[in-house]
C-alpha cells in the first residue's frame, strides 16, 4: 500500500492561518480497514438507574453515524461501552462479527482497534503535539512511530506545530490534533464525543467540514455523538435518535425529518406548534383547522405537530383569525407569536423578513394539510 497520497491544499480554517508563514497543505488521510460495529440488546445501569435499555444498532463499514439526543439520553454511555471504558450490564458488542464484549468476553480498549476522541480533546499539556499524537503508537519502533505521527499531523495541516505544546493552539487546532491522534493507529472504528461543542460558532462549520473530509478519506467507520440535529444532518450517512436510553428512530436525515415516528422525533428536528386532539370521522380538530388523521380510529387521542415554517400568515383573506403578540427579527426570518381564539398557548410562525407589514396586528393563519404531522398520543412526556 502506498503510504502517502498526493498533497491537497485546504483553505485555512482559523485566523492564525491567515498568516502566510503558517499556511500548510495537508496530506490525505491514510486509508484504514473499516469495520462493522454492532450493538446487540445493550443494557447499562449506573447506581441502580437504567441508562440504556435493550439497544440494538449496527454501524456499517465506512459509515458515519451520528448518535443524536438530549442530555442524559445515553449517547456518551454507548460510546464509552463501544470503546471499552464502560462495561454493559448485558448484551454484546461485535466488530466484524467478532465479539469484543459480552457475557464471557471483555477486550480492553487497546485490543479493540477503536479510536476515541474525547469532548475536551484530552491532550497531554506536558507533551508536544508530536508526542501527543504518537502516544498510542506503542506497537511501532520509535522512528516508525514518529513518522506515522508526523503523517497524522500532516493530514490535519499541523506539522509546523509538531514541537509546540497544546496551550499555544486555538480550540480548533487542538481539535485537529485530537483527531490526528485518534486516526494515527489507523483504527477500524473512530468514536467522537461532541467533537465541536467547544468551538467558536464562527469556526464550527469549517472545522466540521474539514473533519468530515478527513474521515471520508480515511474510510474509517465513525460514530459521532451530538445533541445538535442540524450538525447530525450535516455530517452523517445515518442518524440514530436516542431518548431515555432507548433507540427512538434510525435512518437518513431525510427519513427522520420527513417521516418522524413520534412527536419527540418531530420536535427534535424542528420547532413545532404542538396540539392535542381526538379523532372524529377520520379528522382531528386543532386551533388552526380540522385536518386528516389517516390510520387512526375514531376516538383515538393524538398529538398534532405543525412546523413553524409551515404556518402561513396573511394580512387578510381566508384563514384562522389571529393577533400578533410579539415579533422578533432573526436575520433570515421573522419569528412571530400569535394569540388564537380557543387556544390556551401561543401559536408561532417563522416567515420571511417583512412578509407581514410592520404595525399590523390582526392577521389570518393557515396551514397546508400536507404539512400536518399526526401521532398517537404520547403516554408520557419528558
Amino acid at each position: 500500500m502506498q503510504r502517502r497520497a498526493s498533497r491537497l491544499h485546504f483553505e485555512p480554517i482559523e485566523k492564525d492561518f491567515a498568516i502566510p508563514a503558517l499556511r500548510e497543505s495537508r496530506t490525505t488521510a491514510g486509508v484504514t480497514f473499516a469495520a462493522r460495529l454492532s450493538f446487540e440488546n445493550i443494557a447499562h445501569s449506573y447506581h441502580g438507574k437504567e441508562t440504556l435499555s435493550g439497544l440494538s444498532l449496527t454501524v456499517e463499514p465506512g459509515e458515519v453515524l451520528c448518535l443524536l439526543g438530549p442530555s442524559g439520553s445515553g449517547k456518551t454511555t454507548l460510546l464509552r461501552i463501544a470503546a471499552g471504558i464502560e462495561a454493559q450490564t448485558s448484551g454484546r458488542i461485535l466488530l466484524n462479527d467478532r465479539e469484543m464484549a459480552g457475557p464471557s468476553v471483555f477486550l480492553p480498549p487497546e485490543k479493540r482497534g477503536i479510536g476515541l476522541m474525547f469532548q475536551d480533546f484530552a491532550l497531554f499539556p506536558h507533551m508536544t503535539l508530536l508526542d501527543n499524537v504518537r502516544f498510542g503508537l506503542t506497537a511501532l519502533e520509535s522512528a516508525a512511530a514518529r513518522e506515522e505521527a508526523m503523517h497524522a499531523l500532516a493530514r490535519v495541516g499541523l506539522t509546523h506545530y509538531a514541537d509546540r505544546y497544546p496551550h499555544v493552539l486555538s480550540g480548533g487546532e487542538q481539535q485537529r490534533v485530537a483527531l490526528a491522534r485518534a486516526l494515527a493507529p489507523r483504527p477500524a472504528v473512530i468514536l467522537m464525543d461532541e467533537p465541536f461543542s467547544g468551538l467558536d460558532s464562527r469556526l464550527k462549520d469549517s472545522v466540521r467540514a474539514d473533519t468530515l473530509a478527513i474521515l471520508r478519506e480515511a474510510r474509517a467507520t465513525a460514530i459521532v455523538v451530538t445533541h445538535d440535529a442540524e450538525e447530525a444532518m450535516r455530517m452523517s450517512d445515518r442518524i440514530a435518535l436516542l431518548r431515555g436510553g432507548r433507540l427512538v428512530q434510525v435512518g437518513s436525515s431525510d427519513d427522520l425529518y420527513r417521516r418522524p415516528v413520534d412527536i419527540f422525533a418531530a420536535s427534535f428536528f424542528s420547532e413545532i406548534n404542538q396540539f392535542s386532539g381526538v379523532v372524529e370521522a377520520g379528522r382531528v380538530e386543532t386551533p388552526l383547522g380540522r385536518f386528516r388523521a389517516t390510520g387512526f380510529a375514531d376516538g383515538a387521542s393524538v398529538d398534532v405537530a405543525i412546523r413553524l415554517q409551515c404556518v402561513q400568515v396573511e394580512s387578510e383573506g381566508a384563514g384562522v383569525p389571529a393577533r400578533i403578540i410579539s415579533r422578533r427579527f432573526l436575520g433570515v426570518v421573522d419569528l412571530l407569536t400569535f394569540a388564537v381564539a380557543g387556544c390556551d398557548q401561543p401559536v408561532r410562525a417563522r416567515i420571511r423578513p417583512d412578509g407581514v407589514p410592520q404595525g399590523l396586528r390582526d392577521v389570518a393563519l393557515s396551514v397546508n394539510e400536507r404539512d400536518i404531522l399526526v401521532f398517537e398520543k404520547a403516554a408520557i412526556s419528558d
